[in-house]
């Protein structure tokens, strides 16, 4: 009789869920997610009233983390906040996916003189830090949210591009490539069948650092003054508003210094589970250690 351990198959977010660093990204962005869902219909109190009566109060009841200067309580602020930070980072998470697929793209399948040309361009782009392209960028339209998710948008998509376009130079030269070439699949078939599925480790990656990027950015400009409106709750506002004072009420200024803190974590992280999950290199790589370690050698009965 043989005795044999039997691997247990999962899909990628078992995987990605058996990472200690997939499921702190999971825990914690799923908690943004949902305290902005739950934003929408409610918050303990209006995050722009003000009550000078309590300005300033400590944590406790009814104000959990306490009260700003003009007596707004904060973790409304906060709340309402994670709606701008959930905002953000998806809409620059899109834009920067599809300037990042289309230069990718033109800079690995066209011609030479086309490729040679995009790579130039990226470069130019690279040079221009986010937080700059903002600043232009606000300098012309003003400061506002679809500044940050534009400039963000545009910077990270050619930092995309320029990671991405040598991993699909690189699958480009693989046999099963050359393949699929001759039996007459099209570029485009090419393109969605077996080049972005063998780099969408590095895609993923560089997307959930480029969202990452969007939350530090959205707080930065907001902070500057080039990203959301006063009117409107935002977690880099309630940091500059609560900074001058930080001398005096330190614990004030913590609550969104964490939240931002965390949800950038939290993205970083959940990149770096989802690479370790879906790049089938690092799988095989894992399976064989395993297979290594609970090798249960063979009983004759």
């Amino acid at each position: 009789m043989t005795a044999r351990a039997t691997p247990r198959r999962s899909g990628w977010f078992g995987r990605l869920w058996a990472l200690p660093t997939g499921a702190f990204g999971i825990i914690v962005i799923a908690v943004v997610a949902l305290t902005a869902l739950v934003a929408v219909f409610w918050t303990p109190f209006d995050p722009q009233r003000t009550d000078i009566a309590a300005r300033w109060a400590g944590p406790g009841v009814p104000h959990l983390l306490g009260t700003d200067a003009t007596g707004r309580d904060i973790l409304s602020l906060l709340m309402a906040g994670s709606r701008t930070t959930l905002v953000v980072a998806i809409g620059a998470g899109l834009i920067s996916t599809v300037i990042g697929v289309v230069f990718a793209s033109l800079g690995a399948l066209t011609r030479r003189w086309v490729r040679e040309s995009v790579a130039v361009f990226v470069d130019i782009l690279i040079a221009f830090p986010v937080l700059l392209i903002a600043m232009m960028i606000s300098a012309v339209w003003g400061g506002s949210l679809a500044v940050v998710v534009w400039s963000v948008g545009i910077g990270f998509g050619v930092n995309i591009a320029r990671v991405t376009r040598p991993e699909l130079r690189r699958v480009l030269q693989s046999d099963f490539v050359l393949a699929a070439r001759a039996s007459g699949l099209t570029p485009v078939q090419i393109l969605a069948r077996h080049l972005f599925p063998n780099v969408a480790p590095v895609f993923i990656v560089q997307l959930s650092w480029g969202m990452a990027v969007a939350v530090l950015a959205e707080a930065g400009l907001s902070y500057l003054g080039f990203g959301a409106p006063v009117t409107q709750p935002s977690w880099g506002l309630l940091l500059a508003q609560l900074q001058q004072y930080i001398t005096v009420h330190p614990l004030s200024v913590v609550w969104p210094g964490l939240a931002i803190t965390l949800t950038v974590l939290g993205f970083n992280l959940l990149g770096d589970g989802l690479r370790d999950a879906t790049d089938p290199t690092l799988r095989r790589r894992g399976g064989a250690a395993r297979r290594a370690r609970t090798h249960v050698p063979e009983v004759v009965a």
